[in-house]
């Protein structure tokens, strides 16, 4: 709203509306009674023979003046707005106007038009123009021959695919998905350390495809991946397979339209695969974090595109977040450092202690059979897998303890030389019944379509603990 109007009545018009073209024989005798100031939005001829008539090309006195439906009628005092109508009400404009016989001829009341203003593409077009919010990122000239996406390309701004250009409009629209300001510094983004504001996150988000309403899941996934725990740095610079895998839990979840069963880790579902892919972005564009540089990752893994799933909530096992201490009923993301997927086919177990057995078995395979207390491992437990354990009264926990029993060994095995592999832990530990996981280094979550007895793990990175990364589970806030 400008800080001061023209003393009078203010009308703001456009030419398309039938009922603008109503009312506008009323202008003159309006201008009669007292100062009339005409804004017109898409035509100079409308009322064109009144002096105060103004084609309103650029929308800037609409827009300030917070138009939303025209016509619309304003009473302006000692340079502040005091009362305003819009379509055409008789008494209203009567009342307003001061004249007491204003359109006597008319209707009573005709709706009016919307704004032309809030029409798709305007709007945000106009905040860039006239608003408060001034975007902070530097803008990239592209030539009318020169293809956008391709110049994402050439430029290093992309991951191998093809990404969305962030324009002013797309990367305003990307930040009314959160409340929080442009210009907040979520943190320090790693490798070079650069701060990285939710401006920053929006322009990437943009890049991967998400969607306005996907922000406070990323920018809750960016907050845990800065977190000492996580130790994001290690597992970016790691010649290991590792990259961050996003696990989502709580109403959010279905609300933007997760995918938490049929191919939950696989491709298809636009929430799934671009919010995953914006933190992979954001690690690249904004930390500097790009393979054959800092990121040394002797192969890599497909989840270095995008890694990202919700936990399906519909069955008696308490979900992930509530485990870490989330409340329920609330939403947040744990943030994993996850390598790539390992499959479990196990068909034939009936009873819990079977299957039991043979996913300790396949756990005991994460990063090598002789290495314990190493790398974390989360184990997706797949619907039909998961009710032979439900059926049976078993909760998370309890088959987590039944696998830490199962996945003890006796040192001798594992040690370095044992069974003519060189490979293998300290001989100090030989005498010593040896834990697979260090403590709390297992998650458990249920995902996956309703037919098949597949599960799966997803091992971690092999320096998980205190010197390296740990999963972190952050609360989702708007």
């Amino acid at each position: 709203m400008p800080v001061s109007l023209p003393d009078g009545l203010i009308v703001v018009a456009k030419a398309d509306c039938p009922t603008c073209r109503l009312v506008e024989p009323l202008l003159a005798e309006l201008a009669g009674a007292g100062p009339l100031t005409v804004y017109v939005q898409d035509s100079a001829d409308y009322a064109a023979s009144l002096p105060g008539t103004l084609y309103d090309r650029t929308l800037e006195h609409s827009y300030r003046l917070g138009i939303e439906f025209v016509p619309t009628l304003i009473r302006v005092r000692d340079g502040q707005e005091v009362e305003r109508t819009y379509g055409w009400h008789r008494d209203d404009w009567r009342a307003l106007s001061g004249v007491a016989a204003l359109g006597e001829g008319l209707p009573l009341m005709r709706p009016g038009c919307g704004s032309k203003t809030l029409e798709p593409g305007i709007a945000e077009r106009l905040e860039l123009a006239f608003g408060d919010l001034r975007l902070q990122s530097r803008e990239i000239d592209v030539g009318d021959a020169e293809d956008a996406i391709e110049a994402c390309y050439e430029r290093g701004w992309s991951d191998g695919l093809p990404v969305v250009p962030p324009t002013p409009v797309r990367v305003l629209r990307m930040l009314k998905g959160t409340s929080r300001a442009p210009d907040e510094v979520i943190g320090l983004m790693p490798p070079d350390l650069v701060p990285c504001t939710v401006e920053k996150v929006a322009v990437n988000a943009v890049m991967a495809g998400c969607k306005p309403e996907y922000m406070p899941v990323l920018l809750a996934a960016l907050e845990a991946s800065l977190t000492d725990a996580f130790g994001l740095h290690g597992l970016i610079c790691t010649t290991m397979f590792g990259s961050p895998l996003i696990i989502v839990n709580g109403p959010v979840a279905k609300a933007i339209g997760m995918n938490s069963g049929v191919n939950a880790l696989g491709q298809g579902n636009r929430a799934n695969a671009t919010i995953g892919r914006a933190l992979q972005l954001i690690i690249r564009n904004v930390g500097g974090g790009r393979p054959g540089e800092i990121d040394r990752a002797t192969l890599g893994n497909p989840g270095k595109y995008s890694f990202c799933f919700a936990e399906a909530e519909d069955s008696d096992w308490l979900p992930l977040a509530q485990e870490r201490g989330i409340e329920a009923g609330r939403s947040a993301v744990t943030l994993f450092p996850g390598e790539g997927v390992q499959g479990i086919v196990d068909q034939k177990s009936r009873d819990p202690e079977s299957l039991a057995r043979s996913f300790a078995l396949s756990l005991r395979t994460v990063d090598h059979a002789k290495l314990a207390l190493a790398g974390d491992a989360v184990l997706v437990v797949s619907p039909e897998h998961a009710r032979v354990f439900i059926e049976a009264g078993w909760s998370k926990q309890r088959l987590r303890e039944e696998l830490e029993r199962l996945l003890l060994a006796p040192g001798a095995e594992l040690v370095a030389g044992a069974g003519g592999i060189a490979e293998g832990i300290p001989a100090q530990f030989r005498d010593m019944q040896i834990p697979k996981f260090r403590p709390g280094g297992l998650l458990i979550v249920r995902a996956g379509g309703s037919a098949g007895l597949f599960s799966a793990i997803i091992a971690g990175w092999a320096a998980s603990g205190a010197v390296g990364s740990s999963p972190v589970t952050r609360e989702v806030l708007t």
